[in-house]
């Protein structure tokens, strides 16, 4: 449910390059602390990674289990399972449809609250548009330039 497209697409859930990415600066940091005067890279598609696309990715990653943990909480507050709460907030986040049980492929949303149905709107947009996108728009620092 959160491992979706492939990078370019328009695709919901985790890019399958952001996960590889993920997994191989894991593997990295592994090798980096077994040998720790070795110098370790990360390649893709052949081309050496420069650490700032890894933290980028990392960062990324980090965001998307904050959001989905923090709407998973608030959506929590209406008394669901916690099944049907989580493919909840999967299911929106990564534009995927239906999630489980009581947001299942027969069920639908309507019995969460208003709170509940922004909070997974928000998901849905925040799924759609790429995080920083929407993270940026509720920046501060955004609305003080205008």
């Amino acid at each position: 449910m959160a491992v979706g497209a492939c990078a370019g697409s328009t695709g919901g859930g985790i890019k399958c390059a952001r996960v590889l990415l993920l997994f191989k600066g894991l593997r990295r940091n592994i090798r980096q602390v077994l040998h720790p005067q070795k110098v370790q890279v990360v390649r893709m598609n052949g081309q050496v990674l420069d650490e700032k696309v890894l933290a980028n990715t990392n960062a990324y990653l980090s965001a998307y289990v904050i959001i989905v943990v923090i709407s998973f909480i608030l959506i929590s507050l209406d008394g669901f399972s916690t099944t049907t709460n989580f493919s909840a907030v999967l299911a929106c986040f990564n534009n995927i449809g239906p999630g489980l049980e009581a947001v299942g492929p027969a069920c639908n949303y309507s019995a969460y609250s208003i709170f509940s149905k922004l909070i997974l709107i928000l998901d849905m947009l925040a799924g759609r548009l790429e995080i920083f996108p929407i993270l940026a728009l509720f920046s501060g620092s955004t609305w003080r330039r205008l």
